[in-house]
């Protein structure tokens, strides 16, 4: 059980503190070691070291929650070991990844007194008048709050997240001390620490915060995924919502981590169904949830793909949108020099950058070629990485010429949500030809799946209604 959240900047700053010394003194001591050792004894003493590192950050930033946890949920997400790691073994990132999913779900939780006093404080009644029951063991423990079963006294099941007394303050003196997140980071992950992924994380985390926020965009997407074939989102119980609780439908399902030990046919179709989910959402509807991750996906006994928590809510206005499906189609038809044009005339290039249109149109490919490559593709753990890598390591050759141009806001969440599909892809090792239903967005070509023949069915069903 953790003990009370520390809030204060000095706090908790002297915790990461204490973890990047103790990070920086393990590196060094398995550098020394290496000098002496065999292989075996060497690979033995790296896997032996990750393992330790993982439970530190397991436990510490579990224990810290907020932006701390979060930016180690970050790290869990892709495969870092891999992209940085060259002589680590696929068991060896394995092991490291698994241990650093806990805190997706299974960080050390505050105990229910603590919490209760956001209970009681926001509804300002006794628990029995609002909940029939509740069940004092969270269902998982998050990075603002933790999750409980309840029922109502209508009969319903939900789930009811509950914010972590004083996570505000914590919130703002993360984002006071993030060098430090950062320093943390970068001993793990260099190309995550450094990349402006973990900024827009930072900017924005503090926006979700109100639950208040959080429940109209999540009524937004329950209302825009009605009645969809393979897509589910939990109804909202708006009337005890409040600025830290947040009360939606409980839909039982597998974790992710069960999904992933299915046969590869479903995994595929999951894979699919994530992709038109978070990157369809984002190009058709313009509006969307910027936080794709493990702990917020479950599958249902009916099939259908469950998504939650939508903290991270943004909308992005046509031109926005216009300018991304651009870029895809100048990069797949390797029109370079109509692709560095567009870059210069939306603002995101000088028109006298280094950056050539060969370099553009290679870039383009080494972060997205997944979705730019007509042919049956199956992602790899690392995948993901490699592409954040494209960008952040010097040795690839694009990182001089473009580390200043600057990306709007709406175009770094875009990023964010590509490079966490591909990551959620890559734990699925699903396999599908991605341009194809990429084309269904970007050239209005009708469905190129099974899958898209339904959401295609519903989605003029849907216009219909409307009509």
């Amino acid at each position: 059980m953790a003990k009370d959240i520390p809030t204060s900047r000095v706090e908790r700053g002297a915790i990461l503190g204490k973890l990047v010394a103790e990070q920086a003194l393990r590196g060094a001591s398995l550098t020394a070691s290496a000098l002496l050792d065999s292989e075996q004894e060497r690979l033995a003493r790296t896997e032996k070291a990750l393992i330790n590192a993982a439970e530190d950050l397991v436990a510490v930033l579990g224990s810290m929650k907020g932006l701390a946890m979060k930016a180690g949920q970050l790290l869990s997400t892709f495969d870092v070991l891999g992209a940085v790691g060259d002589r680590l073994s696929l068991k060896q990132r394995e092991r490291f990844q698994d241990r650093l999913t806990a805190l997706y779900d299974q960080s050390a939780p505050v105990g229910f007194e603590r919490m209760r006093t956001v209970l009681d404080g926001d509804y300002g009644r006794p628990l029995a008048e609002v909940f029939a029951e509740f069940d004092e063991t969270p269902l998982g423990a998050a990075s603002i709050g933790q999750v409980y079963r309840a029922r109502l006294h209508d009969g319903r099941a939900v789930a009811v997240k509950v914010q972590y007394p004083g996570i505000d303050i914590a919130i703002r003196a993360d984002i006071k001390n993030l060098a430090l997140i950062m320093r943390m980071m970068r001993g793990v992950a260099p190309a995550l620490a450094d990349h402006a992924i973990l900024r827009e994380i930072s900017t924005h985390f503090a926006e979700e915060v109100d639950y208040r926020a959080e429940a109209e965009n999540h009524a937004a997407m329950a209302e825009m995924f009605a009645g969809h074939p393979f897509i589910r989102i939990p109804d909202v119980v708006t009337d005890l919502c409040t600025a830290r609780v947040l009360v939606t439908e409980l839909v039982e399902g597998l974790r992710f981590a069960e999904i992933t030990a299915l046969p590869e046919a479903e995994r595929d179709r999951v894979g699919e169904i994530l992709l038109r989910f978070y990157m369809g959402t984002m190009i058709r509807e313009r509006r969307f949830t910027g936080d794709p991750h493990p702990g917020n996906i479950l599958l249902a006994p009916d099939g259908k793909v469950v998504f939650l928590d939508f903290g991270l809510f943004k909308r992005m206005d046509a031109a926005a949108v216009e300018f991304e499906l651009d870029c895809v189609r100048r990069a797949a038809e390797y029109r370079g020099d109509d692709l560095r044009a567009l870059l210069v005339d939306y603002g995101l290039l000088e028109q006298d950058s280094p950056a050539t249109a060969d370099m553009c149109l290679r870039l383009m490919h080494e972060v997205s070629g997944w979705l730019l490559t007509d042919a049956e593709i199956r992602i790899a753990p690392a995948d993901a990485a490699n592409s954040l890598l494209a960008i952040v390591d010097p040795r690839r050759g694009y990182f001089e010429s473009l580390r200043r141009e600057y990306a709007p806001a709406e175009h770094a969440i875009a990023r964010r949500v590509e490079y966490g599909t591909h990551a959620l892809l890559g734990k699925l090792h699903a396999t599908g030809n991605w341009y194809r239903i990429g084309r269904e967005w970007c050239y209005a070509d009708g469905p190129a799946t099974e899958l898209g023949v339904l959401e295609h069915d519903w989605l003029n069903t849907r216009l219909a209604d409307l009509l």
